[in-house]
């Protein structure tokens, strides 16, 4: 069985992509420097794939589902505003110079998300909602755009008025992309939870598990300029029970009668 690898989730930039498949790369020369790091098209496949012996999700496949082939390396501890620990939050923004400076005050107000699976982006702002929705709705319209950063230009290019993102690429935007980071504007968090883990697939033994979480230390503690750019500071290892509260998140939204985004 061939090892495969991608770290996909925040390669918010050409640089930090660069820092991602470098990070990767020490940590696979430590534990399999036979493993192959990939670029999945489809990254709900490639996650259930026998052979991965690391990658990175949202926790919200995760509790849908994606526990039933995979198990828990790490959950980084990110420097950025809205994380604390292994927890991170959504920063609710809207369009630098806009009306509203509240999520109560976007009622008819346009919504863009990334993805309906995504935890920071959609179903973060989905409980954030329902308790201010009436008979299911709250917004005028709502737009998919794909990615964080799609999102964020929806706002600077006003073809939507609010998102929630990930506050760890919030924090990648400001570094990478000050203008757009400039084009909008903060107005709350919501949906504290687990980050984004670290996983592998069950047929991972155990002893690899302990290597990668060790390579995982040593590629921080060794290279601490790079572990700035990534605004990693460490790891966390949770039970898969911490991640219940990204479904309770969704429940409380279907009980409340905003099962979508609306």
């Amino acid at each position: 069985m061939n090892a495969i690898a991608a770290l996909p989730m925040y390669n918010v930039s050409s640089a930090l992509a660069a820092d991602w498949h470098a990070l990767l790369t020490d940590v696979l020369k430590q534990v399999d420097p036979m493993a192959q790091i990939v670029e999945p098209n489809d990254l709900d496949a490639f996650w259930r794939q026998p052979g991965l012996l690391i990658s990175q999700t949202c926790g919200y496949p995760f509790v849908l589902g994606l526990h039933e082939y995979v198990q828990l390396i790490a959950t980084p501890h990110f420097d950025a505003p809205g994380c604390e620990g292994a927890t991170y939050s959504s920063v609710l923004v809207t369009r630098a110079g806009a009306q509203f400076d509240s999520l109560d005050a976007c009622r008819g107000a346009r919504a863009a998300y990334n993805a309906t699976d995504s935890n920071s982006g959609y179903n973060a702002l989905r409980h954030a909602t329902a308790p201010l929705a009436r008979d299911g709705r709250f917004f005028g319209a709502t737009l998919e755009t794909g990615s964080h950063l799609g999102s964020l230009r929806a706002l600077a290019d006003n073809r939507a008025d609010i998102a929630a993102i990930d506050c760890v690429t919030m924090a990648f935007v400001r570094d990478a992309y000050p203008q757009l980071a400039s084009a909008v504007k903060e107005i709350g968090y919501a949906g504290a939870s687990p980050g984004l883990p670290l996983i592998a697939s069950k047929n991972i033994s155990i002893e690899q598990i302990g290597a990668l979480r060790v390579a995982l230390d040593h590629a921080i503690e060794t290279q601490p300029v790079r572990a700035r750019r990534l605004r990693l500071k460490g790891f966390s290892v949770l039970p898969h029970e911490a991640y219940d509260c990204i479904a309770q998140m969704e429940h409380e939204a279907r009980i409340a009668n905003y099962a979508r985004l609306a």
